[in-house]
């Protein structure tokens, strides 16, 4: 069922597609990851990673709905259910238990790397296809190297 036609041609539309639910299912778990570690950190600077994590966390939870609303907005079904979210991202497993405060912030660098990589990889990938959909992939990477900037500092000897 096509609830909406998008005016991209079918190629376009294919790339396009493909692009943003990769995007979806990173920004996803990026914020399951960010929670999961939210919850579990300890150490001296507790307080400063606690917070800083539920930064991210709204950052991807907002970037999320905003790709799946393009991707719905461009007659493609949006899929962030947690099987299609376990099977597809690029994020390693979030560790269990407790973490220090310096592992905590090592989690994520890599988890905040790693979704920075393939992001760029997908502006790359809707560059001719979709301008709209390109710009959109920018922004989200904009603020997630934003966050993943401050965790390096955090980190920094």
């Amino acid at each position: 069922m096509d609830a909406v036609k998008s005016t991209l041609p079918d190629a376009a539309l294919k790339t396009v597609g493909e692009a943003l639910q990769g995007a979806l299912v990173d920004l996803v778990d990026l914020s399951l990851v960010a929670k999961q570690t939210h919850w579990n950190v300890i150490g001296p600077r507790f307080r400063s990673v606690h917070l800083q994590l539920d930064e991210v966390v709204a950052s991807a939870r907002t970037h999320s709905d905003t790709v799946a609303e393009r991707a719905a907005a461009l007659g493609i079904a949006p899929d962030g259910r947690a099987g299609t979210v376990a099977a597809g991202t690029g994020i390693a497993k979030a560790p269990e238990g407790w973490q220090r405060d310096t592992d905590a912030v090592g989690t994520m660098v890599d988890a905040l790397g790693a979704v920075v990589v393939r992001m760029r990889e997908r502006m790359a990938e809707v560059a001719e296809a979709d301008r709209v959909s390109e710009d959109l992939l920018i922004a989200v990477t904009q603020d997630l190297e934003k966050h993943a900037w401050m965790f390096r500092a955090e980190n920094a000897v």
